[in-house]
């Protein structure tokens, strides 16, 4: 049992070692406890309201935390010093992140907007969505994309270096609070007020149409691949197509 937060815990999260954690609260403060003894190690204040989330660099040796102050701030972990303090967002900083080398920083705010920083305090990509809250960003393990969990009850995956948007994982029906890679980069868990989680295929929410019905169709779920006109109309086909067997003729 960890105590000494004066508020609500909001965040938690394991070094890469295993042998301290963080943890972010309405307290204003992050704090750092050793695993094994449960002992507070050191404070984080400086923000000016509610810490939403808490993480390690990829060495352990920083910290990233997001506030409802709107800032980003980094923190030597060992010090317990701030390094840092990004840029204030529009909104509050709802969740924040190390890509996998450490050189950059994910951002997701209630603005709308996922941001990334390099080490340099350069930022490098703003990625949005009209009228939305971007919930939580997580990087795949090759730090080459972000997945962003979203409001509308969307995840989407982003190329950080053209700052396209690549993917939209739809089928959750209401607000998706989390979304994270597995540690091969080859699924995405999302999490969602609709009462459930889903396991996604990145490689087919990021195929063309016509090669993922190629693929799909050489699977063992012949006859449950009908498409509807609205399913038909995604695909991309035109508005005048009747309800066909996508996989009729494919070999």
């Amino acid at each position: 049992m960890l105590r000494g937060h004066e508020g609500t815990v909001l965040c938690a999260a394991f070094s890469p070692d295993g042998s301290r954690i963080v943890t972010a609260s309405e307290d204003k403060t992050a704090r750092i406890w050793g695993t094994a003894t449960a002992k507070e190690i050191a404070v984080l204040r400086g923000h000016e309201n509610a810490v939403w989330s808490a993480a390690f660099s990829p060495d352990g040796s920083r910290i990233v935390t997001g506030s409802d102050d709107n800032t980003t701030r980094i923190w030597d972990a060992v010090t317990a010093k701030e390094i840092m303090v990004l840029p204030r967002l529009g909104n509050r900083v709802q969740s924040a992140a190390f890509s996998p080398d450490g050189r950059y920083i994910a951002m997701a705010s209630l603005d709308g907007t996922a941001r990334i920083w390099d080490a340099a305090e350069k930022e490098i990509a703003v990625l949005s969505v009209f009228d939305n809250v971007m919930q939580s960003v997580a990087f795949t393990p090759d730090g080459s994309c972000i997945v962003t969990a979203l409001s509308d009850g969307t995840a989407r995956i982003w190329d950080i270096a053209t700052s396209r948007e690549i993917a939209v994982l739809l089928g959750h029906s209401y607000h998706v609070q989390s979304a994270a890679f597995s540690a091969d980069g080859s699924r995405i868990v999302t999490a969602s007020w609709d009462k459930t989680a889903r396991i996604w295929d990145v490689r087919f929410a990021t195929m063309p149409t016509e090669d993922l019905i190629t693929e799909v169709c050489r699977r063992p779920l012949r006859g449950l691949t009908k498409l509807t006109r609205d399913e038909t109309g995604l695909a991309g086909y035109p508005d005048e197509m009747p309800e066909i067997d996508a996989c009729a003729g494919v070999e």
